[in-house]
């Protein structure tokens, strides 16, 4: 049946789903506290397998993606010297936004004072993971079983190794251009699929904000309101404004239409909170929305996942300034410093580590002599900063991303200039499928 109905747009539907979904947990947690049928088949039944559904569902796709997506990018090299070029531009931009990221940090809770008159009544015991030194990191990095490697979803090792498979393909002649328009056939039918997830997206978004407000209380808010306030505004500070001069002063590109285009990805990270289950519909973003050639967004994208964390070096700088006031003690120059330091090289050296940020936050406090404990302070409204620093995290990818690809010249301008470039794929193809069954 044929409708001339306007639709509302994916990020409308995502947004009208994740409010919903916050009305509905605090509506819970207001009238049915102590519903146990509620909280059992409701709250820890359909929420909870809902969006666990919906995170895996993402998740499914990262391996196949960042894989594919790589060795098709990195075969169509033609001066593998390119690729050189390319990783070492893209690294240091990361680390470049990260050292920017944690020096406002610093500057604000220095200005702020989130810490000063805190209650340390809540801290307790903290045990950090111990964080893998650069050297092991960077031989790790070399898989020693790429499938095993695929299997456990190490990013870092799968690119390694899609990035030595498209080189290979590139110098095999007549047998590497078959293997690579197979793999250019695949990424074609991958990224269909990640448009076909995404029409089921602002559904899983409501099951995660359901149950994520269900239990969480404005109480734990309250008690961290400055630190919770200072961080919230120094992460849109750098979303917005470090992100945008750099995006306006490296590639001339509008930071408006940018953001704009931003809206889907950014709504995806906010309810997933994972850089990594959003790496989907940030490539999306970047090639079909933006205007970014395959060949760049494939390389850029999932090693920003994995190394560049501006919203975690943020947080590590605000929560290190908070820390350190709660407990009376003074940082000097020498200690500012040895945090920038420290959080820049810690946002490579503890890529693909669970529970990154706590670790890299521990490894600062360590570093400039500050209790550990502290942690326990501000785990209570982690989950939800953790969400806007998740964010910041892909903005931040996605901006590097056009910076390269308009330096490399890989990337058009006509497409990232068109307000509706890419926006109709997934509901243009979600509609093919329902009239062709």
């Amino acid at each position: 049946m044929n409708t001339d109905k306007k639709k509302m747009s994916l990020t409308g539907r995502v947004i009208l789903g994740m409010l919903l979904g916050i009305l509905t947990g605090f509506i819970i947690r207001s009238l049915f506290a102590d519903t146990a049928f509620i909280h059992e088949y409701i709250v820890n039944g359909l929420f909870d397998v809902g969006g666990k559904i919906f995170i895996a569902s993402l998740k499914m796709l990262v391996v196949p993606l960042v894989f594919v997506s790589l060795v098709c990018g990195t075969s169509s090299l033609k001066d593998i010297s390119t690729l050189g070029r390319l990783g070492g531009k893209t690294v240091l931009f990361y680390l470049v936004t990260t050292a920017l990221a944690i020096t406002l940090a610093l500057t604000m809770g220095t200005i702020f004072q989130p810490g000063a008159g805190a209650d340390l009544s809540a801290a307790t015991t903290f045990a950090s993971k111990e964080a893998p030194s650069l050297g092991d990191v960077i031989v790790g990095m070399f898989p020693t079983n790429p499938i095993s490697s695929m299997a456990q979803g190490n990013t870092l090792q799968i690119i390694v190794f899609a990035i030595l498979f498209g080189i290979a393909i590139s110098a095999a002649g007549k047998a590497g251009e078959r293997i690579a328009a197979l793999f250019v056939d695949l990424n074609a039918v991958i990224m269909k699929l990640v448009a076909l997830l995404m029409n089921i997206a602002p559904y899983g978004v409501f099951f995660l904000m359901a149950k994520l407000f269900t239990g969480l209380g404005l109480d734990a808010i309250y008690n961290l309101l400055g630190y919770f306030l200072v961080l919230a505004a120094t992460l849109l500070l750098h979303g917005f404004v470090t992100y945008s001069v750099m995006l306006k002063a490296f590639s001339g590109l509008s930071p408006i239409v940018f953001l704009k285009k931003m809206e889907d990805a950014v709504m995806f990270a906010f309810s997933t909170a994972s850089s990594n289950a959003t790496i989907p519909v940030t490539m999306e973003t970047a090639t079909k929305r933006l205007g970014v050639n395959n060949k760049i967004a494939s390389f850029t994208v999932p090693l920003g996942a994995t190394i560049n964390m501006d919203g975690t070096a943020i947080m590590q700088g605000v929560a290190t300034v908070f820390i350190a006031q709660a407990f009376n003690i003074d940082l000097t120059m020498s200690d500012y410093l040895a945090v920038i330091m420290t959080a820049t090289l810690a946002s490579i050296g503890t890529a693909g580590v669970p529970g990154v940020g706590l670790i890299m936050l521990a490894m600062v406090l360590n570093q400039v002599g500050l209790p550990v404990e502290g942690i326990a302070l501000i785990m209570g409204v982690d989950r939800l900063l953790d969400m806007i620093r998740t964010a910041v995290n892909i903005t931040g990818d996605s901006v590097v991303t056009c910076i390269v690809a308009k330096s490399e010249n890989e990337m058009n301008i006509d497409v990232f200039n068109n307000p509706k470039a890419g926006e109709k794929d997934e509901e243009v193809h979600f509609h093919t499928l329902k009239q062709n069954s």
